[in-house]
Parts: structure tokens; sequence; C-alpha cells
């Protein structure tokens, strides 16, 4: 496990990154974590004293890495912006588990199928996990639909969300 102290930082205008909570991980710790690594890859550890596990840290081109500070993350070490963050991290091997009515909905439709087994493993749990986000029945049976549409027509979970934002509006 590798321990450091950081700042929590907070994006301006940054793209589809304005307003994200996040702490940089320098380019030497990241290497101490995840020797020779250059890509995304996921981390457990502890904030302060809260624990985390399967968090996505990204590489920022320079060698070094932001980890995201999700709003559960926040309340759980009860510091925002500008504050003092005591982190230990180590590389979380854990596998992701795609959620199993997903699995079963896509068995129906093998071209949606082979769409989403083709995509990246980071980009199947996305799918995933909006699913199983879900707090109510008939929430996950529409996000369960919608995954369905977008994979028949080939989009990634990008593509799906950004329609769906677009007929909102």
């Amino acid at each position: 496990m590798t321990t450091f102290t950081t700042t929590i930082h907070q994006f301006e205008e940054n793209g589809d990154k304005t307003g994200w909570t996040y702490i940089a991980i320098p380019a030497d710790i990241a290497q101490e974590v995840f020797p020779g690594n250059k890509k995304a890859f996921r981390v457990k550890g502890k904030l302060d004293h809260f624990a985390i596990s399967s968090v996505a840290v990204m590489p920022m081109g320079d060698g070094s890495f932001i980890m995201a500070i999700n709003a559960a993350m926040r309340k759980g070490i009860g510091k925002r912006k500008g504050a003092m963050l005591k982190v230990n991290l180590a590389k979380d091997d854990t596998p992701q588990e795609i959620v199993p009515e997903l699995l079963e909905c896509l068995a129906d439709d093998p071209e949606a199928l082979a769409h989403f087994r083709s995509l990246a493993p980071s980009h199947q749990r996305y799918f995933s996990k909006w699913v199983d986000e879900a707090k109510t029945e008939p929430t996950k049976v529409k996000r369960l639909t919608l995954c369905l549409s977008a994979l028949a027509r080939k989009m990634d979970y990008g593509a799906m969300i950004r329609e769906q934002q677009g007929k909102k509006g």
C-alpha cells in the first residue's frame, strides 16, 4: 500500500470534468502503485479512514493521474476542495461483475451482445453500473431497455447518455 498526503482539488471549466472533485496522484506515486503503467486502472485503499475499492484513476498524459472523489467519498471523509487528505492506495485487481439482468437481456439479442463484448471491460462496466444503480424496479427496467436499444445500434455508453440528455432538453 502506497501512502501520501495531498490536497483535494475541483475542476472549474474542463469539459465533461467541470465541477469534479479530485485528487492528483503524482507520476512517482502512480509508478509505486502500478509500475510501468500509463493507462487508467482501479485502486483500493483508504482516504483518511474511509475505505474505498474499485475506484478508477485516470492518466493526465504527463505520467500523473487523477482520482475523482465522488459524493459518497466526500461524505465519508467529511472534506471538500482545499482540504488535506491522507491517501493509502494499492492496485485493485478484483474482477468487476456485470449485472446478471443485463447479460440475460443481451442473451436474447446476439448482435447487441457481440457489440457489448467488443467494448473494453471498463465500458461494459459503465452500462452494468448504470443499470445496477437504479433505485426502483421501473427505473432498472427502463435502463435495461435503453442499454439494449443502444447496444443494438452499436452505441457506446457515452453516446447513449448524450442521446438521452438530448431528449430531455
